[in-house]
């Protein structure tokens, strides 16, 4: 299981740059890069994972900040630019074709891999217990659940789990604003996404909790925006609090990942 911190270590061996040059690229300090490809910082702030990241994993085809996407066949129209799709062609997808909408770019999704269920199902379990058993209204739902998170024209997103508390945010096609609580399973194709677009968008739009499960790293990063600004990054085996329950729901990954195939 690589760190994060070996992860950014390798992309900048393999792209052969020194750690100054990063640090001129980035314009993050060539002591803080050293904390995180040391691993003496395991929770950087989001600020300086984007700067990073735009750096060691942009994709100059890439159309949205150097987050990679999945690809398919199917194109919606060959005379809208990335970043110019509405909801309108999102909506013209076929059915068959999952896809997410991010400030006007239209970005495919692949098929979930076996373990990226399993972890869904899991933790599906242990948030819908926890609020059967203390009477509690929220909803859990998984994805495919269309939320149209900024409440425009422009942005409709797939969490992988989502919790919805304000019941008056649930609607036919999905979910219209944040969900109060979203937690992302890891693949590798949504890696750059879900650690750096989508922490800032699910913070804007209101979204008080951000879980990312990365089964590759066995970590779990763990963002609560109603409290402190930095995340707290937890592994496989440890028992991580729900903060939007005040920490009364705890989640046991150790005994999660015992049942992982």
């Amino acid at each position: 299981m690589k760190s994060l911190g070996e992860e950014f270590k390798e992309r900048k061996n393999e792209l052969g740059i020194t750690t100054e040059q990063l640090s001129r690229l980035s314009g993050i300090p060539t002591g803080t890069i050293n904390k995180i490809l040391n691993g003496e910082t395991k929770s950087p702030r989001y600020a300086t994972l984007k700067a990073l990241n735009d750096v060691l994993f942009r994709d100059i085809n890439s159309g949205i900040d150097g987050i990679r996407e999945a690809t398919i066949s199917y194109t919606a129209s060959s005379d809208t630019k990335q970043g110019e799709y509405t909801l309108d062609d999102y909506y013209a997808l076929p059915d068959d074709v999952r896809a997410e909408l991010i400030d006007g770019h239209l970005i495919f999704l692949e098929a979930p891999r076996s373990v990226h269920q399993e972890l869904i199902s899991e933790l599906l379990f242990e948030l819908k217990l926890y609020i059967r058993n203390n009477k509690g209204t929220c909803k859990v739902l998984p994805a495919p659940l269309d939320v149209q998170l900024d409440c425009d024209n422009r942005t409709m997103i797939q969490p992988d789990i989502s919790v919805i508390c304000q019941l008056d945010r649930l609607v036919e096609k999905g979910v219209y604003g944040a969900p109060d609580f979203c937690i992302e399973i890891v693949s590798p194709s949504s890696r750059s996404r879900d650690y750096i677009k989508k922490v800032s968008k699910y913070q804007s739009a209101g979204v008080r909790e951000y879980w990312i499960v990365d089964p590759k790293r066995e970590t779990v990063l763990c963002y609560f925006f109603e409290g402190e600004d930095y995340p707290h990054m937890y592994t496989f085996d440890d028992i991580i609090s729900v903060m939007i329950y005040d920490g009364k729901l705890k989640i046991n990954f150790a005994d999660i990942k015992d049942r992982l195939i």
